[in-house]
């Protein structure tokens, strides 16, 4: 399973995992907080912004270490299902 994590996983995580398959994930908002047991099911995780890698590192260092996390490095200036930001994941996605 794909997990896609951003800071309230209502827009870029919300659109990758329609896009791509997966789950979406935040960590910030309390409705959909990410949890060790999604990080373990991952297969691979993607963030939008290294700090986010690094607020999983700290909040989940076990899990951290055992996965791959892959930054697509998409700023957090888009909506949800925002064409501009469906080209810019189709670009930047490779799995």
């Amino acid at each position: 399973m794909k997990l896609f994590v951003c800071n309230q996983g209502k827009n870029r995580s919300k659109t990758a995992a329609k896009l791509f398959g997966g789950k979406s994930t935040s960590l910030y908002n309390e409705i959909n907080l990410i949890t060790a047991e999604q990080l373990e099911e991952a297969e691979i995780i993607y963030v939008f912004e290294e700090r986010q890698r690094t607020e999983i590192s700290r909040k989940f260092p076990k899990q951290y270490m055992e996965k791959k996390i892959i930054n697509l490095d998409i700023p957090d200036i888009y909506k949800y299902d925002q064409p501009e930001l469906i080209e810019v994941l189709k670009g930047k996605y490779d799995g």
